[in-house]
């Protein structure tokens, strides 16, 4: 599909299409941007379990009419005994292991985002009740959904590692195999965890029975992880950072997200002058990696938990700086490149309402599948973000006891002079700030409609998912003659599929100043846009 899909009265893009008709059924029942934002996302963490889960983290970006845009930092820190001495008791010296109870060492946070927006919901008028926004996650989970190929690919994938840990072959592989595309695929425990929650409160998952059940099962299982860490969690409320752009004011979340990296490469393509440049050329695509080079290495400097960051990350976003990085950039050459951050398996999803609340949305549990820990009693696979801290007590994002991890999730939003509004973000590690860069710069900048600016061949530099290497990926659908040109300028090139799902999970919708919504859902993901 190259044509974007336009409505009125609300539009919902995710990556699952199950996701965006459980936001639409809420938009057109009544309920507002946000409300339905938790349907989805309650929806996707059944329907597309290897991505994410409520064992896992989220960051909102809300616009509202006439309000300033907020952010909310659903992200959990690490456990109080989650100390550099106890991994090197258990005989862990040189890095947190990728899986297992061990990684499952930080609180998930995105149940209690769900729990603050809706709190918000209400103070702007919003009526809907809990249990409607979790019945569809609840007949998914507990009635079945049918397999992706995507689901089916990644279980194959990472089965042989992660089918001897507590609770992943028991719900991932029912009767012992990989369920086959199609196949009807149940969380019987995941329904009637969700079912708590929507009667007893999404507080339950921190300081009721569900936390105890949790806290109890996560250290039966090795985690360092207790009931006082999940007690003592909060989301948080914080002022986004933005970008003054030539098209208007540009929002992502602060640290510890890598959200200051996007706005920063969208900072340097806005002084290089890319107007008149092919969108599919190789002097647009060389100029987008020179400037994520440029964003990377600041941010592998300094971005960690925003309580232990020594410099404002709003200064790298000044136009003294952002010039300083433009003319760091040669256009005819690249320049060196090391080593990248890593996979990570994330969704995004925007709902925009007819009201024009806007919300930018982003949950994750890391790696795929995450820790691949699964609590029996509960269904919840827990995330293993925590496997990004460092055991080297020099190290930037050094473990420490209630800690923030570092985090490759960033959702963004754009309020631009000519009166629309937009919302865009994508899955993929290193992959996201670079595919937000490709898919605002191609509808904003270029003009181009949002489904075509998502579905346009994309690049990638470093490290995503399921490729370890650190090359400049690019999609086959480039021409041959763009390939061959950024070679020549020294880029070191892998050719990926034609739409290659390593290159994450795009969506876009944008509000134009009449209301008119239009929006784009990638083909690389089983997602759709959904108006009314």
């Amino acid at each position: 599909m190259i044509h974007s899909i336009r409505g009125l009265r609300g539009m919902a893009a995710a990556p699952h299409a199950l996701a965006s008709q459980s936001a639409l059924a809420v938009l057109r029942e009544g309920g507002n941007a946000i409300e339905a934002m938790v349907a989805a996302a309650a929806t996707i963490a059944v329907v597309y379990p290897h991505m994410n889960s409520i064992g896992g983290d989220a960051f909102w970006l809300i616009s509202v009419p006439g309000q300033p845009v907020r952010g909310l930092d659903a992200c959990g820190a690490s456990a109080r005994a989650a100390t550099r001495d106890w991994y090197r008791e258990r005989g862990i010296a040189q890095a947190i292991p990728f899986r297992g109870a061990v990684a499952a060492n930080t609180v998930a946070g995105t149940v209690s985002g769900w729990n603050a927006a809706l709190g918000l919901s209400r103070e702007l008028g919003g009526r809907m009740p809990l249990e409607r926004l979790l019945a569809d996650a609840i007949f998914h989970a507990r009635d079945g959904a049918p397999v992706t190929q995507s689901q089916r690919a990644n279980t194959l994938a990472k089965s042989a590692e992660l089918h001897g840990l507590p609770g992943f072959a028991q719900v991932f592989l029912p009767g012992g195999r990989v369920p086959e595309v199609g196949a009807r695929f149940l969380q019987p425990a995941l329904a009637t965890t969700l079912q708590r929650l929507a009667h007893a409160g999404l507080d339950d998952f921190y300081r009721g029975d569900l936390a105890r059940s949790f806290a109890t099962e996560l250290q039966a299982a090795g985690s360092p992880l207790a009931l006082e860490d999940l007690q003592s969690h909060r989301a948080l409320w914080r002022e986004p950072l933005s970008l003054r752009h030539s098209s208007g004011a540009l929002y992502n979340m602060p640290p510890p997200t890598q959200g200051v990296v996007s706005l920063m490469i969208l900072g340097i393509l806005d002084r290089l002058e890319i107007e008149g440049m092919d969108p599919n050329g190789a002097d647009f695509v060389h100029a987008a990696v020179e400037a994520t080079k440029q964003a990377f290495r600041i941010r592998d400097r300094h971005v960690t938990d925003p309580a232990r960051m020594k410099v404002d990350p709003a200064s790298f976003l000044r136009a003294e700086t952002l010039d300083e990085l433009r003319a760091g950039i040669d256009p005819s050459k690249a320049a060196p490149w090391g080593a990248g951050r890593g996979p990570a398996d994330t969704i995004w999803m925007g709902v925009v309402d007819g009201e024009g609340r806007a919300v930018s949305f982003i949950q994750s549990v890391y790696h795929e599948f995450g820790s691949g820990v699964v609590l029996g009693s509960s269904g919840v696979a827990w995330q293993n973000r925590g496997c990004s801290f460092s055991l080297d007590p020099a190290a930037l994002n050094s473990l420490e006891p209630g800690r923030k991890p570092f985090h490759t999730l960033n959702p963004a939003l754009a309020v631009l002079d000519d009166g629309r509004t937009m919302v865009y973000g994508n899955m993929g590690g290193d992959g996201q700030p670079q595919s937000q860069s490709a898919v605002f710069s191609r509808t904003v900048t270029f003009g181009m409609e949002p489904q075509a600016a998502v579905t346009a061949p994309r690049w990638l530099l470093g490290r995503t998912w399921g490729r370890p290497s650190d090359t400049l990926k690019l999609e086959s659908r480039f021409a041959p003659e763009v390939v061959d040109e950024l070679r020549r300028r020294g880029h070191e090139v892998e050719l990926m599929q034609p739409f290659d799902e390593a290159m994450g999970h795009a969506q876009a919708i944008v509000r134009h100043r009449d209301g008119m919504l239009e929006g784009g859902a990638d083909p690389r993901s089983d997602g759709v846009v959904a108006a009314w």
